[in-house]
């Protein structure tokens, strides 16, 4: 059964119809991507920061923080809002294609808010190659999330903002509308943009459930069957680990590799391929004693052997 995350105090949002009846619309939308939105956010402010403040020895990048925090949420969300209009109604259409993706969009705008942010010294000289500024935006952002200076929940509650407001294709939120919230609430219950966590024991994902079997194909702690074909049902992050060290399919040299046997054999069927063999091993044993002589003595050496020690050669186990 779906174990579903639907927020409990959902509060439809109410939209003029122009005939004066309310209609209320879905507000339900892609959590993955709203979070992979968010999460850009902090190394976009840090680099404004870092930046702006190369160089300047009465400011750091924590003391434009706050500042540049709001300066951005108010550019990338002014961007947001005309994204549509300029792009395709107002007819600007810009020489190459334009993503359809909305984190494609966003971060471009978080780009550009931090090129803007970029001081005199870091434009002229050799700072935006350097690897000393990696670190240091590296670092603030380290620090941002340690200090809870810009909290994920505030973060995401932009992003969602953001997403309705470049997601022209209405791929990525749900944009149904509905004349009462009766049938608002029904439609909730199915809407593919609810969210569910991963059913799979030990995964914490959350997600759409448009994007369940996207993310099933791929959950590291989904239980599957061995790759290899053994009748053994593995964690799929362990798959890797089972092949390799403890699968009975796993391919094994032959213990006569060493005396001339090429053969790979699966570990689970070795015993097998050295009993059905025998005869050819012990050849192999010969030639590496007997480099000198010559095949047809080979073979009367070990026709002795058999006549001397007769033995099922199919059915003996070394």
């Amino acid at each position: 059964m779906e174990s579903l995350a639907i927020k409990t105090d959902h509060k439809p949002e109410k939209i003029e119809n122009g005939k004066g009846v309310p209609l209320f619309h879905c507000d339900l939308y892609d959590t993955e991507l709203v979070h992979k939105i968010a999460q850009a956010f902090l190394p976009g402010i840090s680099t404004a920061c870092v930046d702006n403040t190369s160089g300047d020895i009465f400011r750091t990048p924590a003391s434009v923080a706050a500042e540049f925090r709001k300066e951005m949420v108010d550019y990338i969300t002014q961007r947001s809002e005309s994204f549509v209009a300029e792009t395709f109604v107002l007819g600007d259409v810009p020489e190459v294609d334009v993503s359809g993706n909305p984190y494609d969009i966003i971060s471009d705008f978080v780009d550009d808010f931090a090129t803007l942010k970029r001081n005199l010294l870091s434009r002229v000289s050799g700072w935006l190659l350097s690897e000393k500024r990696e670190d240091k935006i590296d670092d603030f952002v380290q620090e941002m999330e340690i200090n809870g200076f810009w909290l994920t929940d505030k973060r995401e509650a932009i992003a969602q903002t953001l997403l309705k407001n470049v997601d022209f294709k209405n791929e990525y939120h749900c944009n149904m509308r509905f004349d009462s919230a009766e049938e608002l609430t029904e439609h909730v219950g199915s809407c593919g943009f609810r969210s569910m966590n991963c059913e799979n024991e030990g995964c914490n994902a959350m997600f759409s459930t448009r994007h369940r079997e996207k993310h099933d194909s791929g959950c590291p702690f989904k239980i599957i069957l061995c790759e290899q074909k053994c009748s053994d049902r593995i964690m799929r992050r362990d798959m890797d680990r089972h092949c390799i060290t403890v699968c009975p399919m796993r391919l094994v040299s032959c213990p006569f590799y060493s005396v001339g046997c090429q053969s790979a054999i699966p570990h689970g069927v070795l015993d097998q391929h050295c009993s059905n063999n025998l005869h050819a091993h012990l050849l192999y044993v010969l030639r590496s004693i007997h480099k000198k002589t010559c095949e047809e003595d080979l073979e009367q050496r070990l026709n002795q052997v058999e006549k001397v020690y007769p033995v099922n050669w199919q059915k003996l186990e070394i």
